[in-house]
């Protein structure tokens, strides 16, 4: 069966004026900002006349635990969004931007696929407006600055064996993890050892991903610990005084991206933390102008809900004051049988047996979701090889969870094969049952948080971590940042941190290997088990087959 690719899909797109799409939101021309004819930024100005409106209602699609067979998260959530604008609804969708890395890498773009994609998919996928290379050169900025300072004299003593604040750049490169810089004698600075991590892991990626306004992000930016003195003092962005010309950097990358879907819905599409490394959200910005302007806003959290939910939950909504009225898990049946222990190359064979022995996985999700008082609707985002069984044998054991599984059919048939799924996901926003709560108080000890996080969403018997790591965490306690949360980086395919196990898995522990303070974003990284900070490419890149074919247009992207 031959299916045209998302590529060629989005080519055919009939795309209105981005002014268009404006409109339909009340945005008035002077303040969309065009790159283009079909992309365009939201003022500030705009945005900060918007503080007295109600909030629509926020709806989360977050998954299962990612397999190579596909779950099609973002899919889902633009075909929702365009489900919900199919019944009557004024819905809005918020979504993140693509890493160049993972373009290029294995996992591939962030516009969603089919007939519910978010267009225009290639500059969306590739440079789009610019703002990951500001984060790039304002993080960039800051560690020049760093080392500038120690070369003219180090008038703030800055210990050069505890500079803490590596360097960034937007593409999977292993051979920056680790480096040595200022090699070349004295006209070059002092010889350190140092790295590179991924910009989306970038403390300024999550600082623009939760910041109120542009006075906001200063102070945050200021707040950054770069460095420490010999007394283990602390070296902040604001005493280098590199906090205003970073926010000269961001000053148009603060500023959400207005596009729209195949069907000409809109969509805001800022900010990109991984999950895996980083908080997993799109801007917090963007998320309460969409709620101004919405009757419902579609958002979507990275990877499996045992991180991108978590941290949507205990970092973005708990520092926004965001209330989420309902969640979907978007689960499929060829990611079910994988988890049954079906091979990939055998997953176009029917196994009900091995759907039922991979639920499992879905159900600890839902609980999951279910425990931070959100009620739960699950997405069974539908492959034209799943058989009549096999999807009712995932009906019946999510309704056997207290929950309802939906097929939806959006990718082949846009918001008309999505509109159940769109009418559920009103019945529980409509239905007030949302009690949300995070899973943990601010006042709770950091290392009890992490704890928290690995036994009752991992399943975990407990966390294993050096006096080195818990003194430090009792040393950030003691210096007045025991009230943040804990943003966890593990492998995304496992409950646990090794990437092989899937299924629900209980008796394992979690092992931390390095914690980090982000002082300026709010929150404490536990980097856990082998996760890389800075991704590398595999045996075989998407780089390979990425090129302009004869009419030059981009082909190979996904």
């Amino acid at each position: 069966m031959a299916f045209k690719t998302d590529i060629e899909i989005a080519r055919e797109a009939k795309k209105k004026p981005i002014m268009e799409i404006g409109a339909r939101l009340g945005i008035p021309s002077e303040h969309l900002l065009p790159y283009g004819h079909d992309k365009a930024k939201v003022s500030q100005e705009f945005i900060k006349g918007l503080a007295g409106k109600p909030d629509g209602k926020l709806i989360l699609v977050t998954a299962i635990n990612p397999t190579p067979a596909g779950e099609g998260k973002t899919t889902t959530t633009v075909g929702l969004g365009d489900g919900l604008n199919r019944i009557g609804k004024k819905a809005v969708i918020c979504i993140r931007e693509a890493s160049l890395g993972p373009n290029f890498g294995m996992k591939g773009g962030a516009a969603g696929g089919g007939m519910a994609q978010v267009v225009p998919m290639e500059e969306m996928n590739l440079h789009f407006t610019g703002d990951f290379h500001a984060i790039t050169s304002a993080h960039n900025l800051l560690a020049a600055m760093i080392d500038n300072h120690i070369y003219w004299g180090n008038e703030l003593a800055i210990d050069e064996r505890r500079i803490v604040w590596r360097r960034v750049m937007d593409m999977n490169d292993r051979a920056l993890r680790d480096i040595v810089v200022n090699l070349g004698g004295v006209a070059n600075g002092f010889p350190r050892q140092t790295g590179f991590d991924i910009t989306v892991a970038s403390e300024v990626m999550a600082i623009l991903c939760l910041s109120n306004d542009l006075e906001d992000l200063q102070k945050r930016l200021g707040d950054i610990v770069v460095a420490y003195t010999r007394e283990k003092k602390p070296i902040y962005c604001r005493d280098l005084k590199a906090d205003g010309a970073m926010t000269v950097l961001l000053k148009d990358a603060m500023q959400p991206n207005l596009v729209q879907t195949l069907e000409n819905n809109p969509a805001f599409v800022h900010g990109g933390p991984f999950a895996n490394i980083a908080h997993g959200c799109n801007s917090v910005i963007a998320t309460r102008t969409a709620l101004k302007l919405g009757d419902y806003v579609v958002t979507e959290a990275g990877f499996g809900a045992d991180l991108g939910a978590e941290k949507f939950f205990d970092i973005k909504c708990r520092k926004a004051g965001l209330k989420p009225a309902a969640a979907v898990i978007v689960a499929t049946v060829r990611a079910m049988k994988m988890n049954g222990g079906v091979a990939k190359a055998d997953l176009g064979t029917e196994n009900v047996e091995a759907v039922k022995k991979g639920c499992p996985n879905l159900g600890r999700h839902i609980a999951n979701v279910k425990s931070f008082g959100v009620p739960v609707v699950v997405a069974i985002n539908h492959f034209y090889s799943d058989t009549d069984a096999e999807i009712a044998a995932v009906k019946a054991y999510v309704a056997e969870q207290g929950a309802e599984a939906i097929l939806c059919k959006h990718w082949a048939l846009g918001s008309a094969g999505i509109e159940d799924l769109a009418n559920k996901v009103v019945q529980l926003a409509e239905s007030g049952a949302a009690n949300f709560a995070p899973l943990y108080p601010d006042e709770m000890p950091l290392f009890q948080k992490l704890q928290t996080i690995a036994k009752r969403i991992y399943h975990a018997d407990d966390v294993i971590a050096d006096k080195s790591i818990r003194d430090q965490l009792k040393a950030w306690e003691a210096a007045g940042y025991g009230h943040l949360p804990i943003c966890v980086a593990k492998t995304q395919y496992s409950f646990t941190t090794d990437p092989t196990v899937r299924g629900a898995p209980t008796g394992h522990t979690v092992p931390v290997r390095e914690v980090r303070l982000s002082a300026g974003a709010g929150f404490i990284v536990a980097i856990c088990g082998e996760i890389m900070t800075m991704p590398g490419l595999p045996k075989v890149p998407s780089a390979e087959v990425i090129r302009l074919n004869d009419q030059g247009q981009v082909e190979g992207l996904f």
